[in-house]
Parts: C-alpha cells; structure tokens; sequence
C-alpha cells in the first residue's frame, strides 16, 4: 500500500533531526508535513507557577505582537521543513497550537490530515527518569491509531566514535 502523506513531528531537537532523516531514508510519499507543535507563552506561565505554587502575576497579552513562542515554533519548523528536503522529502511547514497537550496536537493534525503515517522521534529515557518525564511518543503511539514509524536515538557510543546514523544503520 502506497504512502500519500507523512507527519513528522518535529521539536527541532536531535532526536527529532533523526527521525527526518530516517524518514527521508526508508519512507517515499508524494508530500511529507512537519509539524511543530507550540505552547502559547501566557499558558506556559500558568502551568508553570501552578506547578510551583507561586502566585502567577497578572499577565496580558499584547495583541498587536505575536507570542514569542509561536515565532520560536515557526523558526524551528522552518528548520525541519529545510532537514526534510535536503533528506529528499516533498516536505511542507505546519504548525499548531497546543490546546492541551503536545501529543495530543500530534494526533489531532494525523487525523485532520488522514496521514497515512507519523513519525517521531524518542528521547530514550529509561528507568526513573522515564517514570517522572512522559514521553510525547509513547502518548502519540498509545492514543493514535495510524502507523507510526518511532525513531530511537543515536547509541552513545557512535556518538563517541563519531560513526554517522547512516553508518549505523549499514552495520
């Protein structure tokens, strides 16, 4: 079965660097859509002093700028946008504001679009600290129910070596 479209999910992390040139690697479809998905500041401040328990300071928003995350989000998919077609993707930008949370806005985009498949990378977290930090892919991958192609990161020890993730993946 033929792939139409892919979403991949980018933060602009080396992970998410990864899975875009793993994608352009092993996967062909006619488009590709990076996806970065952003908070707006005023509600990062509120689940931040909430989490905190110090009182959160009046905050009002000036609607004549653009919310500094937003102009973050839209440079750091830019960037994916540039990685995607220099991996020899027909890649296009996307970007959405997260109502809730991150995978959530992942999943929401795959079902708008219809994708026929997403992919992430993982940050590889084990042990503790997996417990205590959720992981945005494993959300993604529990709740969506389309095929997902989730890219691990790089071993450690290449990194020493400086062998490449293509070397990897020829060994």
């Amino acid at each position: 079965m033929p792939c139409d479209m892919m979403l991949i999910a980018y933060d602009g992390s080396e992970n998410a660097k990864r899975a875009v040139e793993y994608a352009g690697r092993f996967l062909s479809a006619p488009k590709a859509v990076v996806l970065t998905a952003w908070e707006p500041m005023v509600r990062q401040a509120a689940r931040l002093s909430s989490m905190s328990g110090v009182m959160q300071p009046e905050w009002v928003s000036d609607e004549e700028t653009e919310d500094i995350a937003y102009i973050d989000a839209k440079q750091i998919n830019a960037e994916g946008v540039r990685l995607a077609k220099l991996a020899g993707l027909n890649a296009e930008p996307r970007t959405a504001e997260c109502t809730s949370t991150i995978w959530n806005a992942i999943v929401d985009v795959a079902d708008d679009l219809n994708v026929d498949i997403i992919v992430a990378g993982t940050r590889g977290a084990t042990g503790l600290r997996a417990l205590l930090h959720s992981s945005v892919a494993e959300a993604v991958l529990k709740h969506c129910h389309r095929p997902i192609l989730l890219v691990p990161p790089c071993n450690l020890s290449s990194v020493r070596t400086g062998e490449s993730s293509a070397d990897q993946a020829r060994r």
